[in-house]
């Protein structure tokens, strides 16, 4: 029995939702909740599960230290924030909470498809895994709870506590504001109640804020009255540029905040022209970049090259073996299959900032839902904090990119299971 098998052939329904609306609602002030994600958000949990191999996460863990180990090289450094605005070179420390490393699972091995700051979705996932039930014989060993599992929210309030220590010392820890634009109308917003009660369970006061509510004066960050001491940094604008994110921009750059993640760590980290430098054989080489290192990179990284209109009659004729991506998107956004490009999509892409990168088909889970059974594509997610995998998750879709718009799709947690 092995993962690719169970994934073509294990229809079982592993989701439990009674156990996760207990999870879920097991705060007074969160009664309700589970409900109102599946009114508003059907498509957020699958209800079934996805295996891979061992020979897979070892694989993933291989491309995640390589590039860890290219990130600390000043070289790579001093090119990429080059290639950057000047508030990414602004860094007092820190690691960055949920990096998130994306990946297909080819034939060849898994391919990493792209990296994000704050990938939205863990603690979401992460109580999605333990509202898991036994199903198949085959499989029943993979859903016993692990302990690390049943410890992860410790890890993650852990993580931020560590984030504060690195910047702040022995400081005790003040308010952390749980910030994006509009937060109630973000898809995401039952993780950031929950992130509050998580805080909340270890004793520290948070809140979930509006970047427009905090304003920076006689050196701090206020939300009212109060000072706010670390921002948990869930906005899409990477750089702070926007004008409504200027107090939350000045309060970084003077140090007055713990901020996470940071531009700094979206620069090194997630800036899609680091994929063109980390899937170029002769830019790594120009860099000084062990040969091991470049071997894992090269193998584990679709080759990836920056749209120009010098090369764009090129970029069209291949354009069917190429997915395209603008450099500071997020969420499948603007991004597009080459083979679905029409001209005038082509032209709009050459007037923006895009990256063309090899097309790896994604693998794809068999479901059963409403008495049918369909292929859904499979994204891998490496929720991952300085270097080390904390928690594995996927997203089930169908369509050209991510979304949570696909009857039977959604969350879906990961487990490794052995070839036998």
């Amino acid at each position: 029995m092995t993962a690719k098998f169970l994934n073509a052939n294990c229809v079982c329904q592993t989701f439990d939702p009674d156990i996760l609306k207990a999870k879920l609602e097991s705060d007074e002030l969160l009664k309700g909740l589970y409900g109102q994600i599946i009114e508003s958000r059907p498509n957020l949990f699958s209800a079934t599960t996805v295996f891979i191999s061992p020979d897979q996460l070892e694989a993933i863990t291989s491309i995640i230290s390589a590039i860890e180990e290219v990130t600390r090289s000043s070289n790579y450094r001093n090119l990429v924030l080059s290639l950057s605005p000047s508030i990414s070179h602004v860094e007092w420390g820190t690691k960055g909470v949920f990096m998130g490393y994306d990946f297909h699972l080819s034939d060849d091995g898994p391919k990493l498809i792209e990296v994000n700051t704050n990938a939205g979705g863990a603690l979401l996932n992460l109580e999605l895994a333990k509202a898991q039930q036994e199903c198949c014989q085959e499989a029943n060993v993979f859903f016993k709870h692990r302990d690390e599992l049943l410890n992860m929210d410790k890890l993650f309030y852990e993580m931020f506590l560590r984030e504060w220590e690195l910047q702040r010392g022995n400081a005790k820890i003040g308010l952390i504001a749980i910030v994006d634009d509009d937060p109630e109308a973000q898809y995401l917003y039952p993780e950031f109640q929950l992130f509050q009660r998580l805080f909340a369970r270890f004793g520290t006061k948070a809140i979930i804020a509006d970047p427009k509510d905090l304003h920076f004066r006689d050196g701090h960050l206020w939300h009212d009255k109060e000072k706010v001491a670390m921002v948990y940094n869930r906005l899409t604008d990477f750089y702070l540029e926007d004008d409504v994110h200027a107090s939350i921009r000045s309060a970084h750059q003077k140090n007055s905040i713990v901020l996470t993640p940071t531009p700094h760590h979206h620069a090194i980290y997630v800036n899609k022209l680091n994929l063109v430098t980390l899937s170029s054989e002769s830019t790594l080489s120009e860099l000084s970049i062990p040969g091991k290192t470049n071997e894992t990179l090269l193998a584990g990284i679709p080759k990836t090259e920056e749209v120009s209109t010098q090369h764009a009659d090129d970029l069209w004729d291949r354009r069917r073996g190429l997915f395209f991506k603008p450099l500071l998107g997020y969420g499948s956004k603007a991004a597009y299959r080459g083979e679905k490009l029409t001209r005038k999509v082509w032209e709009e892409i050459l007037k923006g900032h895009y990256v063309a990168q090899a097309l790896i088909p994604p693998s794809k889970r068999k479901i059963q839902k409403d008495g049918e059974q369909t292929d859904l594509k499979v994204d891998i997610r490496a929720y991952v904090y300085n270097g080390k995998i904390q928690l594995l998750a996927a997203r089930l879709y169908s369509g050209q990119t991510t979304n949570f718009r696909t009857n039977g799709g959604g969350f879906a947690p990961v487990f490794v299971i052995p070839d036998a």
